[in-house]
């Protein structure tokens, strides 16, 4: 076996972390599924808070260049927001780990980190809620949209798509992405009823 990288302890981290939670891991687990003594991940690390912080800031980035990919190639705020909920489901997908990680073990962090990390998470759902807010401005959404609240649900159900989606199944990525859209842009335009 060749030797391992740090790249390669912190992608093996990601998938552990994902699987069991930071808490249900332990530096022998990750040397176990690595091949590698636990004690020799430390010649890579200082420690399992530091594979936490690197997975964690991986999945931050790869949601950050979606939402700024959305943003550069979108033409009015109906088409950002398209944009957006595609780049998302494709970062949960493609990159299940570091967004899994990124998405439920943040609280672990030690505080300056985790403070860091959420101002990062607040930038990343402010591009939802001004893509929101910019459609009810332009006429594009309805005027009695609450952009926070509404930017909330759609990334409520975004985050949980890797929990449930079988790209092998009948719906295709990209089917998924239009019925998530379809279904949040009916409800922004005010068609989904009473609320």
């Amino acid at each position: 076996m060749s030797r391992l990288t740090r790249e390669d302890i912190i992608a093996g981290a990601g998938r552990r972390f994902a699987t069991h939670g930071y808490h249900g891991t332990s530096m022998r687990d990750l040397g176990d599924d690595l091949g590698i003594l636990g004690s020799s991940i430390y010649a890579h690390v200082g420690g399992k808070q530091e594979l936490l912080v690197a997975v964690i800031e991986r999945g931050a980035a790869f949601f950050e260049a979606s939402a700024n990919s959305a943003r550069e190639r979108g033409e009015g705020p109906e088409s950002v927001l398209r944009l957006l909920v595609a780049g998302h489901i494709d970062v949960v997908l493609d990159h299940r780990s570091e967004a899994r990680t990124y998405l439920s073990e943040t609280h672990v962090l030690d505080p300056e980190v985790r403070a860091s990390i959420a101002a990062t998470r607040d930038r990343y759902e402010r591009v939802f809620v001004d893509t929101i807010a910019a459609g009810v401005d332009t006429g594009a959404f309805a005027p009695t949209t609450n952009p926070r609240l509404a930017a909330i649900y759609v990334l409520s159900v975004l985050n949980t798509i890797d929990r449930w989606f079988d790209e092998r199944g009948r719906i295709t990525r990209t089917g998924l992405a239009d019925d998530v859209n379809a279904f949040v842009l009916r409800g922004l335009v005010g068609e989904l009823g009473p609320g």
